[in-house]
């Protein structure tokens, strides 16, 4: 799973734009991937495992933010197609995983 966080946040005032960076700066040490400027993603092996850090983004919400997160499959992120001008290029995969049985 890919928990897709999505964001506007004002900065236009000193304290907005410090929320704001403690927001991004929240997303980084939590794991997640800066994909564009105000669109993060973390990969989780399942919905579960995403849970704590859904909250933790939650409560770090800015009062006049406007954040959404959306947990998509590994095979609907991949599904995803990336450009750069005209220049299509390869979507983030997810890392590997270990498996313990």
């Amino acid at each position: 799973m890919w928990l897709m966080a999505l964001f506007d946040l004002p900065v236009g005032t000193d304290i907005q734009r410090k929320h704001a960076t403690q927001f991004r700066k929240l997303l980084l040490s939590n794991g997640f991937l800066r994909l564009q400027y105000s669109v993060y993603g973390r990969f989780f092996p399942s919905e579960e495992a995403s849970v704590p850090v859904r909250t933790a983004v939650r409560q770090a919400v800015p009062e006049e933010g406007h954040v959404r997160l959306i947990l998509l499959t590994d095979r609907q992120f991949g599904k995803m197609e990336v450009f750069h001008g005209e220049n299509r290029l390869e979507s983030e995969t997810a890392p590997r995983q270990l498996l313990l049985f």
